[in-house]
């Protein structure tokens, strides 16, 4: 059973094709019950603030609770208008595709020859995962990730369904936090991340780095992408020299919101002008 169905999602050279009857699913790195509550917020002030003007007397107090209930209401709704256009932008269906475009580009700085092992922090729904392993079929990737929180709809079973969709036979799913890899030091040929350490509260950035780098073999490579903002990271050029003095090799701190991967008005549209990828090797 398990050869037949290795059949189906190989082709006649033993290399993966994408299922046809089966579209990867993605989703968004903004869910849809974020830009629910802020819809939900802006519809309730409005309607208080109608009630306020309606049944309230214009005048001490009252006044000062329709300026607040106006205010509120205004919030929302450009919060509201700022999480759809976000969605949008990041939308793996949509026109823009910027989720898609920082993947692929984030996966095309790890290229390991055969039989290597990739860890991928942080996986969401699978897409950097399975863009290391298209990019490196002879090795095995391995995406590791709490699907808990905010990305809480995200799952193990819809990485393996969007593995499976793309027609992707070496990956593996598992249950893990960044914070405390379970793995031994040394373990994998590779790691990557794509946006996920600045989503952990309290953890300085640097922290989570060393604890990633931890489990990277000596001579293995890393690509890793985030909002590396000062107040998260602390000075990343002294971090990067740190290494460099470890005996790391081509360590770099490429900013991705200058053209790369966005515009500088888009990342300044998105709270992303930090986004930085850092690579380099052991």
């Amino acid at each position: 059973m398990e050869e037949e169905s290795r059949k189906n999602i190989v082709d006649a050279s033993g290399s993966p094709k994408k299922t046809p009857d089966r579209k990867p699913n993605y989703k968004n790195w903004l869910p849809r019950r974020m830009i629910a509550a802020a819809l939900a917020a802006a519809v309730l002030f409005w309607a208080l603030l109608a009630l306020a003007l309606t049944f309230l007397p214009p005048a001490g107090a009252w006044l000062a609770l329709d300026a607040f209930f106006a205010l509120a209401a205004l919030a929302s709704t450009l919060l509201t208008l700022w999480f759809y256009a976000l969605y949008r932008m990041f939308s793996y269906d949509g026109k823009r595709q910027m989720a898609r475009q920082i993947v692929e580009g984030t996966a095309a700085y790890v290229k390991l020859p055969e039989g290597g092992r990739i860890l991928d922090v942080g996986c969401g729904s699978g897409a950097l995962t399975i863009a290391c392993a298209k990019g490196n079929p002879k090795c095995q990737v391995l995406g590791v990730d709490l699907w808990r929180g905010v990305y809480a709809s995200f799952s193990k079973r819809i990485c393996e369904e969007n593995a499976l969709a793309e027609g992707v036979t070496n990956t593996e799913f598992l249950s893990g936090n960044a914070v405390e890899l379970d793995f031994p030091d040394e373990s994998f040929d590779a790691v990557t991340s794509n946006y996920v350490y600045h989503n952990i509260p309290k953890i300085p950035g640097q922290t989570m780095l060393e604890e990633t780098l931890r489990v990277l073999k000596k001579g293995g490579v890393f690509a890793i992408h985030d909002i590396m903002a000062r107040g998260k990271y602390g000075d990343m050029e002294a971090f990067a020299a740190k290494l460099r003095e470890k005996g790391y090799e081509r360590v770099e701190l490429i900013d991705t919101a200058k053209g790369m991967f966005m515009s500088e008005c888009e990342a300044r549209f998105m709270g992303g002008s930090a986004s930085r990828l850092f690579v380099g090797k052991k």
